[in-house]
């Protein structure tokens, strides 16, 4: 005879189960009250519900379906409440808890997916940047504000206020809770795939803290990208951004060394790249180069310079060439100075220090980058290659002032006394 689950482990049932299906339960709801802010109280709603009544019934046999439904019944209650939404009911002519959501004007290109929609809200452009990855978290992530806090480095109330904010703006603008079409959607694809990369680059890279690197924060920019790439599969962008993180995530594991110190490239472990990732990463970037038609986007040429490192088995063996080939188009398709950046490194490494030089020198006075620590943490190492041992050794001094990563900073300053 099988024991009964202790309530303790019922409410961590319930819990786990709320993170996995909170996103699709706050899409469903959100497609009937058209406010994301409500949708989440309704989901939380649900989430209070099952807290009550599981450890006293017990799970059910499908509990992301009884969430759905509760949370559902409960904006179907809601708006009965609310007198501007009698003219609605009054078309429906029927009880609406028996109705399916309405249908999106037909359209070629619709894509009927709540989820989708929701990824689409989550990230609008009426939002700041910062307000958008909180939102994206909190929604699609499933990540409390506190969790979202110490990801970020930030206090636990700025992230409130910013998610606060971003629901109001929402509600206000009266922004329209569905997928765009034609021109508009492209735009903000663009938006949806900034934010993921966003959040994977403070994972993969973080910029303030005493960690090099935020497993977590990876792994939800990754997840996110997956899904979309199931719920776009026609967009080479979103698979360019999934080969990517793919090829990025596969060398976690020999990223750091053992008391969490960086460890750079030139100097990692290759046994211990992750291979499943790398294919998982080849197979995104083939579907991405098939679909882009011969005119690659920025997410497929920087997912085909990270091909090129993962299919490097020694760092000898890189295409550098190949490498500074694809910055040159990345720079015509995305023009940046960290894209010139990294592709004076890239010529350093095919073509030698003394060629690169000039590059990054003529970055130097451009003001995006007055305060970027990698700007003279390269001139550093190319200092370093040409024998100016003194000089380098002031880039890297100066580089270890600009992080605000104490473990980026204890590097920079070992290769500047080195």
């Amino acid at each position: 005879m099988t024991s009964q689950p202790t309530p303790a482990r019922t409410h961590q049932s319930v819990e786990t189960v709320f993170r996995l299906e909170s996103p699709r339960v706050i899409a469903g709801v959100a497609r009937l009250v058209r406010d994301v802010g409500i949708a989440e109280e309704l989901a939380q709603d649900a989430l209070v519900a099952a807290l009550e009544q599981w450890p006293r019934d017990g799970v059910p046999d499908n509990p992301g379906a009884w969430l759905m439904a509760t949370a559902r019944n409960r904006a179907v209650d809601l708006i009965r409440r609310r007198e501007n939404y009698a003219r609605k009911l009054a078309e429906i002519g029927r009880d609406i808890s028996a109705v399916a959501p309405p249908e999106e004007p037909a359209d070629p290109d619709d894509i009927d997916d709540d989820l989708l929609r929701l990824v689409f809200t989550a990230c609008h452009p009426a939002l700041s940047a910062e307000a958008r990855i909180a939102l994206t978290l909190r929604l699609l992530g499933g990540l409390t504000t506190a969790e979202i806090a110490r990801a970020f480095l930030v206090p636990e109330p700025t992230v409130a206020q910013r998610i606060v904010r971003a629901k109001r703006t929402l509600a206000t603008k009266n922004v329209a809770f569905e997928v765009p079409y034609g021109p508009d959607r492209e735009a903000r694809l663009d938006s949806v795939l900034d934010v993921i990369y966003l959040i994977f680059n403070e994972g993969y890279a973080a910029t303030e803290g005493d960690d090099w690197l935020r497993p977590g924060l990876c792994e939800d920019a990754l997840r996110l990208a997956r899904v979309l790439s199931g719920l776009m599969p026609k967009e080479p962008e979103v698979h360019g951004l999934t080969a990517l993180l793919e090829f990025q995530t596969s060398r976690a594991a020999a990223r750091t060394g053992p008391d969490g110190e960086p460890v750079l490239l030139k100097d990692q472990n290759r046994t211990r790249w992750n291979r499943m990732l790398i294919l998982r990463g080849v197979t995104a970037l083939t579907r991405a180069d098939a679909m882009s038609g011969g005119v690659p986007g920025p997410y497929v040429l920087q997912a085909a310079i990270a091909a090129c490192h993962a299919h490097a088995y020694r760092y000898e063996d890189t295409d550098w060439r190949r490498i500074a080939a694809l910055y040159g188009l990345l720079a015509a398709r995305a023009p940046s100075p960290v894209v010139e950046l990294n592709r004076a490194v890239a010529v350093s490494m095919a073509d030698g220090p003394a060629a690169a030089l000039p590059l990054v020198d003529a970055l130097t006075d451009v003001p995006a980058l007055r305060d970027y620590h990698l700007l003279p943490s390269v001139r550093g190492d190319l200092l370093v290659r040409l024998g100016r041992a003194e000089e380098a050794r002031a880039e890297f001094t100066r580089a270890a002032s600009l992080t605000r990563n104490e473990r980026e900073r204890e590097m920079l300053l070992r290769r500047a006394a080195g």
